[in-house]
């Protein structure tokens, strides 16, 4: 499955910078491992990926890539090269237990499917995004291997059921083989890792503990954050629930003729108590990024600072109703939505007064965030 590439299309000097990210990396293995193999924690990975091809950062955005270059998304992984055949986990469904707990072998790796599927599409949704790939770094002895494949959703007609262990549910749709772990909720799928796109020698060095200590007392280093805050909000009301007449259902609330786009964002008064300075005072427009690039203009309104709105009141609906959920005109949102695509939340980001950014985030980001305000 290799229609779709990405490493080899781009210029040579990222490439190569890449590569010495990597080689750099993976020297400093002794730090973690006496293993010969070098070490590369994940989240290291996708940080040297992004900076040295200049890609977006989607890591923090609990979504289905990891990264994106234009149109492309991209699901970095790293893991041993294990004879060119391993299994590796791609996609998490602990929140999604009652939605497939009491079914049938067969419908639950189905009802899971399903649930990839709309989330892959809901991050394609989200981004611009058209195709999607997996670039992995295999890491064995004193080397890493470059390997890409083509993302695909899965062909829920085509699903046939391998085996079934106490443990797993192990499937196939005629394109890839899977596996559901019951006890985790997480399907893994295999990598056929036979055509590398490169590959290129590690040194691991033997004391790097003492490499970087000279380096960091013969280097000034300037440290530096782009990022002043970030808070969370959800996407439903009281009771846990996506009201019929308020918040994304905005534009069904009697006494007015609305715009079938007009939503807010409810901001409960507990964002106010924890973080009162966090947003411009009610009714001052700033900026917001959405995850796709553009800014729209918000604001902070309603009776007690309740609702973050756009202005226009219909710029912040049209993205999520239409070009994200890819909703009908007038047709509601409900939990089963945000259940389907496994996020109920916001993450704001405050970058200055008045520049802001907003991403989706996981089931109970909002819940979650406020229980770890409490106990500070």
């Amino acid at each position: 499955m290799q229609s779709i590439m990405f490493y080899k299309h781009q210029p040579i000097n990222q490439q190569n910078k890449y590569k010495e990210y990597l080689q750099l990396i993976g020297s400093l293995s002794n730090l973690f491992s006496s293993s010969t193999t070098p070490y590369l924690y994940y989240r290291i990975a996708e940080k040297m990926f992004c900076q040295a091809f200049n890609a977006n950062d989607l890591s923090r955005g609990d979504v289905s890539y990891d990264a994106q270059k234009e149109n492309l998304g991209i699901g970095l992984k790293t893991f041993l090269q294990s004879n060119n055949n391993t299994i590796q986990k791609i996609a998490e469904f602990n929140k999604d237990r009652k939605a497939y707990n009491a079914l049938s072998d067969i419908d639950k790796i189905k009802k899971i499917a399903i649930l990839r599927n709309a989330r892959l599409n809901f991050t394609h949704n989200l981004y611009n995004i058209d195709n999607g790939l997996y670039h992995c770094v295999i890491r064995n002895k004193g080397k890493f291997y470059l390997y890409e494949e083509e993302t695909n959703v899965i062909d829920i007609e085509n699903i046939k059921k391998q085996k079934v262990t106490d443990a797993s549910i192990f499937f196939d749709d005629g394109k890839h083989e899977y596996s559901f772990s019951l006890s985790k909720s997480t399907l893994m799928k295999r990598f056929k890792t036979e055509n590398f796109v490169d590959d290129f020698d590690v040194n691991i060095l033997k004391n790097p503990l003492e490499d970087l200590y000279t380096l960091v007392h013969s280097t000034e280093y300037i440290t530096s954050s782009t990022m002043i805050d970030s808070i969370f909000l959800p996407l439903y009301g009281r009771n846990h629930t996506v009201h019929e007449k308020s918040g994304l259902n905005q534009w069904r609330a009697s006494g007015r003729d609305r715009d079938c786009n007009e939503v807010y964002i409810p901001i409960p008064i507990k964002i106010h108590t924890y973080k009162p300075h966090f947003f411009p005072k009610q009714d001052v427009v700033f900026s917001m990024k959405l995850p796709n690039g553009t800014s729209i203009n918000t604001k902070v309104c309603q009776a007690n600072g309740k609702a973050l709105m756009s202005n226009p009141n219909n710029a912040l609906g049209k993205w999520i109703l239409r070009d994200v959920f890819k909703l009908k005109e007038y047709e509601p949102v409900t939990n089963d939505t945000l259940i389907l695509y496994g996020i109920d939340s916001v993450k704001i980001d405050k970058i200055s007064e008045q520049k802001f950014e907003i991403n989706f985030a996981r089931i109970d980001s909002y819940e979650e965030f406020i229980v770890g305000l409490e106990e500070n």
